[in-house]
């Protein structure tokens, strides 16, 4: 029951970020900055790309969060349990081995143990992220009013890109040990050398003109010379993409072109083309733009091709739970889970949707899935507060109140949490698991001295820390 498991999660994620601020819808945010995306596809997709690399560098890839932040910006980094993909990078590679050569690239900064500039990382620290528990649910977060409630999708998943600052000395080492960990992955290194081929013209650019990834990450001609000498040599340089990750990576930025740039999409992806990845962005543009009776017609075109696909009934359940049709959601976002029973975030759409039915068998059922769904991420910090919701529409005070202190902990708002879990105490029944897990939460959220008196005199330190 107590929070120590998480703490060093949570203490990653402070350290990397000092401030975090809600804002009501994608577009804005993506105009002022960064937004940190939870997106359970993508990030499966990425993982596919990451993990053979990262295996190669002796890291077991269950270790490490892949951030996803929506900037127009390209960049990426790589540091120890985490590492940050943006947006526009993604958008930028052509095709998979591209973006593997990035992240191998990345890996090998991090296996050299190439450091973070300590001024450029406290800056970066200060910018503010938001973080969503998936592309779409965001929009229905912004549409409930509840400014906060896009706040948060999982305080162990972001982190602060544009920190990394490296000599040209250090980036070919980082290429050369790209290359390295791409041979032994036996994938190809033509994509690292092409990748940068590709900005070889950033290199005469003033920095100010530069992509950030650039200006922190250096290119020299004879750098990209060198590399793509060494890759040449290597057995597996001929090696190509498969098909299913060809696939996979088009619907990848296809989706993100969607949400990310709906105007934009419907004119990339015309209506001529029929390919999957275009009609998937067409859909998910149609969406964004507020039309969802044209996505939705989209959608079911897809649905009917690929019945057993859980994102497009993810994605259809989240359409029809934004525009108002609440109970038409439930029955698509259960084939999601139904489909992909182990995907916490699209546990957590179907648990968000049954809360906000009036039926409290369906509420006590939505309970039943956000706790699932924190089985398997207990710092998903927009599940605590929709058991927040949850617990208060039922009446248990002292239950929701705990699942407030839980939100506002990971949030990483302290004093918040430590108000909640004090007034949780006063509401549970004494010396239980929920009680205790209240008390846990005061000790380690900066608790005043009348708060320590008050627990020593209840015995409340001596009984927490005996369980």
């Amino acid at each position: 029951m107590a929070p120590a498991r998480s703490i060093s999660r949570f203490l990653l994620a402070a350290l990397l970020t000092a401030s975090l601020v809600a804002r009501p819808n994608l577009a804005a945010a993506q105009d002022d900055g960064e937004t940190l995306i939870r997106d359970t596809e993508i990030e499966e997709i990425l993982h596919r790309d990451a993990d053979p690399i990262l295996r190669a560098a002796g890291i077991e890839p269950k270790t490490v969060q892949i951030a996803i932040v929506g900037s127009k910006e390209m960049n990426a980094f790589a540091a120890p349990r985490l590492m940050g993909i943006n947006t526009g990078l993604i958008l930028q590679t052509k095709n998979p081995n591209e973006l593997q050569g990035v992240i191998a690239h990345e890996v090998g900064h991090l296996a050299a143990g190439h450091s973070a500039r300590s001024d450029e990382m406290s800056r970066a620290g200060m910018r503010p992220f938001l973080l969503t528990m998936g592309l779409g649910v965001l929009a229905a977060m912004a549409g409930s009013g509840d400014a906060a409630a896009g706040l948060i999708g999982s305080a162990g998943y972001f982190g602060t890109l544009g920190a990394m600052g490296f000599s040209r000395e250090q980036e070919s080492r980082a290429d050369q040990a790209g290359a390295t960990l791409l041979e032994k992955s036996g994938l190809s290194g033509r994509g690292l050398a092409d990748f940068f081929d590709n900005f070889r013209y950033q290199e005469v650019f003033e920095e100010a003109r530069r992509y950030s990834y650039f200006r922190s990450h250096p290119l020299s001609s004879e750098r990209i010379d060198a590399l793509r000498q060494r890759v040449e040599a290597l057995p597996h340089f001929s090696e190509t993409d498969s098909a299913e990750a060809t696939t996979e990576h088009a619907i990848m930025k296809a989706k993100l072109d969607g949400f990310l740039n709906p105007q934009s999409a419907v004119v990339k992806y015309t209506e001529a083309d029929k390919g999957y990845p275009a009609r998937y962005a067409r859909a998910i543009a149609y969406y964004q733009m507020k039309e969802p009776d044209k996505a939705l017609k989209q959608i079911d075109a897809l649905l009917q091709e690929q019945p057993d696909n859980p994102y497009l009934w993810e994605l259809k359940g989240q359409i029809l739970f934004e525009f108002g049709r609440t109970q038409e959601a439930e029955a698509p976002q259960r084939r999601s889970v139904e489909l992909k029973p182990d995907a916490p975030l699209l546990r957590i759409n179907l648990g968000q949707t049954l809360i906000a039915l009036d039926d409290n068998a369906k509420v006590d059922e939505g309970v039943a899935e956000l706790k699932r769904a924190l089985t398997a991420e207990e710092d998903n910090a927009v599940a605590w507060r929709l058991l927040a919701q949850a617990y208060d529409k039922r009446g248990q005070e002292g239950l929701a109140r705990l699942a407030t202190a839980e939100y506002q902990f990971y949030v990483g708002d302290m004093n918040q949490a430590r108000v909640f879990a004090m007034r949780a105490r006063e509401k549970l029944s004494k010396n239980t698991p929920d009680w205790r897990r209240a008390t846990d939460i005061v000790l380690v959220s900066k608790p005043s001295k009348d708060d320590l008196k008050e627990l020593a005199k209840e015995g409340a330190i001596a009984q927490s820390q005996a369980h």
